[in-house]
């Protein structure tokens, strides 16, 4: 890579680069699929009902487009050279996640990755094939150019209190535009308002925005003419003031090492040019951020005109500024470096030189803005959170957790792993610590969980061999801008290495972006001819056959999730309105005949079917909520609000040692959620003190048992969260709360364990005697010692003067026989 070859000597790519009719029309459904896919929500897989439908829409649209492919291209279609093998390949990934259905922890999570991987196959099929056309490659380029530009000012509309406007532009294709503005383009959380854009989570937001600054400054320096020299330079300051609005730490930490990456495969030339445009915008854009997000944040609270007029004048002041700079450097200074370096000269100042240097500069400029007062510049929660960039910092500290619990999932389930989306299911068995996350903040991580080492391997040999190839290839051609596929790269390579800290692949659109970025580079890979003879007839007629067997098949499943899930968001908004149990039930019975155990429409007719029960008292709503349940847990085992709901209907059937076994047999799953634990002993107190008052001591004393060892659970998971270092967060609270205390001093004392009774219930104690439970405590603790013969005359008096009946209850405690 130490002479790599930019932009000159085009040669042709090895194809006829005529495109028919119908080649123009799979393109132009595929950019308005592209245009499409974005605004709703990036296609975002968070296995909710109201997220569905989108997915299954897309998976339907690849399938049709894939339709049209083997239309197009089933004569055409040859297996001559090793990236041909490429399209073979790509529909093997689909296949790994249909296996891992057969293992998987959740089906319902399972089948919506198998559609994703789907679409995905289908995005590399499509577009290895329509990039290899010149013109069509050209207008893709642009078109994804275009719909990046205008996410980005789609995002500052919103910023700057514009989004109405913004929503009504887009309202009339997505329903996440709700009240007139796009939903979650704006969040608000601890480090203050952070711009989201369509993706409604700062962070991707900021690896899609790093991603396209890096192909908007290469289509600055690849243009020939000055309107593209100034359209492209328009954009710079927009997109680094918008990445810097979303807040994100790792989008500013992992920027500089993507953009060395990137240096290294430019010729000195185009490394110099890149670093001076780079360089001017973020000037100019740290100069006006400041302004731009206290506007912004004032606007969103309170819109005025002036302001709005204001922000705006900011922004495309320094944009206009910036967009001039870039044209006098293109038109003046770029030819000047071109006749200075290109040639012999070029080899005095070699490629790698500047990267190096580069990495000097941005270790100068990171620590000038995290470890001195230069950041004061910025606005103070822009200030703060580059402040807080260290290696000791709780996000960081965060993720290394997840990675070491991801690891844990990874040896218990080696081979086939868990399946799609499995960690959501999982984590909760294998956490560290109460957090939650329902992603591991890892893109690669997380596919070894869903797909284990036989997937995984195969994966990271199909894109690796794409970039080693494609890297061979760059270095050795030489090809003009547009065909030698580094606008692809740059796409592709940004968004996975920000995926090492992210779940950015969880927005299928990234995930879309990284595979027609893939395809983009697999069209130039260096690709020699196969050795042995896989064009035969069969082969490529078997493939195509089975390819198109393949997308019927994803074609009629995406038609029937379609309509279940239309059924059960219908059903979602009855259920406010209205009060009649068949018109609430029919869409929910659609909806689970076409998704057998789909977890929200089993939750939604199986408590319909317990309330109608609670009323009627008839047998047949409560047996057809169990059925309805037990075949659901059948597929999603660790779906917490399925056995809570099975709970509720052994409580109806007033078999409560069977629900107490629910909470029992399903612990492990969720070690670190204080809320099972405390239901799971305050149920083996009731149960056991049932079996006590039957005379049954073997049940007593096991119902007993199983509340202690929960409550032995507790303890020591608190005095494990004391290890974690000071900067980490523990995540949710998880600690002996009061009523887990009087239920364990409670087990205590029946089992005739007074003295450990009495130490559990004392540290318990508090002085707000108004309080039921703290009563309680007391009342325990003072029955307790008296057993012993020790009294606390303090506490004695404080619970007295709150209650006087207390005295009675005490002794109640210790004449009853235990």
């Amino acid at each position: 890579m130490s002479k790599p070859v930019y932009g000159k000597n085009a040669v042709q790519l090895k194809h006829n680069d005529r495109t028919t009719g119908g080649g123009w029309l799979l393109a132009a459904v595929f950019i308005l699929f592209l245009g499409w896919a974005p605004f709703q929500r990036g296609l975002f897989n968070s296995q909710q009902l109201i997220f569905e439908k989108p997915l299954f829409v897309s998976a339907l649209v690849c399938c049709l487009m894939l339709f049209g492919w083997v239309g197009l291209y089933y004569k055409k279609f040859k297996l001559q050279e090793q990236s041909d093998l490429l399209v073979l390949a790509a529909f093997m990934l689909p296949i790994i996640y249909a296996l891992t259905l057969f293992v998987a922890v959740s089906y319902y999570s399972a089948m919506n990755m198998l559609f994703i991987q789907t679409m995905y196959a289908a995005v590399f099929i499509i577009s290895f094939y329509l990039l290899k056309h010149e013109k069509v490659n050209f207008a893709i380029q642009q078109a994804v150019l275009s719909i990046a530009y205008i996410i980005v000012w789609f995002g500052l509309l919103n910023w700057l209190g514009s989004g109405k406007l913004a929503g009504s532009l887009v309202g009339w294709f997505t329903k996440e535009v709700v009240n007139g503005t796009y939903n979650g383009a704006l969040i608000t959380d601890s480090n203050g308002l952070r711009l989201t854009s369509i993706f409604q989570y700062a962070n991707t937001y900021a690896a899609f925005l790093m991603a396209f600054l890096f192909v908007a400054l290469f289509a600055l320096v690849r243009s020939k003419k000055g309107y593209g020299w100034l359209l492209h330079g328009f954009m710079l300051v927009p997109i680094i003031v918008s990445m810097l609005l979303t807040l994100s730490r790792g989008g500013l930490v992992m920027m500089p090492v993507v953009f060395i990456l990137l240096l290294l495969f430019l010729k000195s030339v185009q490394q110099i040019l890149w670093i001076i445009h780079l360089g001017i915008s973020g000037l100019a854009s740290l100069v006006i951020v400041s302004p731009v997000t206290n506007l912004g944040i004032s606007l969103n609270t309170d819109f005025t005109s002036s302001s709005a007029l204001k922000g705006w004048g900011y922004l495309l002041g320094a944009s206009l500024l910036t967009a001039g700079l870039s044209w006098v450097v293109q038109r003046y200074l770029a030819p000047w470096l071109r006749g200075k370096l290109d040639g012999e000269n070029s080899r005095k100042l070699n490629g790698m030189w500047i990267p190096l240097g580069s990495v000097a500069l941005v270790g100068i400029i990171a620590f000038l803005l995290i470890g001195t007062g230069v950041r004061s510049i910025l606005p103070d929660h822009i200030e703060v959170r580059l402040e807080n960039i260290n290696f000791k910092q709780h996000s960081v500290l965060e993720r290394i957790t997840f990675y070491k619990d991801a690891v844990k999932v990874i040896k218990d389930n080696p081979v086939l792993g868990i399946g799609g989306s499995g960690w959501q299911a999982v984590f909760g068995q294998y956490q560290n610590n109460p957090y939650v996350s329902h992603q591991v903040h890892n893109f690669f991580l997380q596919y070894l969980i869903e797909v284990g080492i036989v997937g995984f391997v195969a994966f990271m040999s199909f894109i690796l061999y794409i970039f080693y190839k494609y890297i061979r290839g760059y270095a050795a051609r030489k090809q003009d801008e547009f065909s030698n596929g580094f606008f692809y790269l740059i796409i592709a390579l940004s968004i996975l290495v920000h995926s090492l800290l992210d779940f950015n692949m969880s927005y299928a659109f990234m995930g879309i972006l990284v595979f027609l970025g893939m395809a983009g580079m697999a069209v130039v890979m260096d690709s020699k001819p196969l050795r042995r003879n896989w064009n035969k007839a069969g082969v490529r007629y078997g493939y195509l056959a089975f390819l198109t067997a393949g997308a019927v098949f994803m074609l009629v499943l995406s038609i029937t999730y379609i309509s279940s899930n239309n059924a059960g968001n219908k059903a979602r908004q009855l259920f406010s309105v209205s009060q009649s149990y068949d018109e609430l039930k029919a869409p929910l019975v659609k909806a689970l005949k076409k998704r057998p155990g789909h977890p929200e429409s089993t939750i939604y007719l199986s408590s319909l079917d317990q309330q109608v029960y609670s009323q009627t008292q008839n047998e047949q709503f409560l047996e057809e909520s169990h059925t309805l349940l037990t075949t659901a847990l059948k597929r999603e085992p660790y779906d917490k609000e399925l056995l809570k709901q099975l709970v509720s209907y052994y409580d109806l059937k007033n078999q409560s040692d069977l629900a107490l076994m629910v909470y029992h047999d399903n612990a492990n799953k969720y070690n670190w959620d204080i809320d099972w634990y405390s239901t799971l002993i305050s149920r083996s107190l009731m149960v056991g003190e049932q079996a006590l008052n039957l005379k049954d001591d073997a049940a007593k004393q096991k119902y007993f048992t199983i509340g202690l060892q929960a409550y032995d659970h507790v303890t020591a998971g608190v005095e494990h969260l004391k290890t974690l270092p000071p900067e980490q967060l523990q995540g949710n609270p998880f600690s002996v709360t009061p009523l887990i205390a009087l239920n364990a001093g409670k087990i205590k004392f029946m089992m005739g364990e007074v003295q450990e009774a009495t130490d559990i219930l004392k540290q318990a104690l508090s002085a707000d005697y108004a309080d039921v439970t703290n009563r309680e405590i007391a009342r325990w603790y003072l029955a307790a010692l008296k057993k012993n013969g020790g009294q606390d005359q303090a506490v004695h008096d404080l619970l007295i003067a709150a209650d006087a009946q207390e005295a009675a209850r005490i002794d109640e405690i210790l004449a009853k026989q235990y």
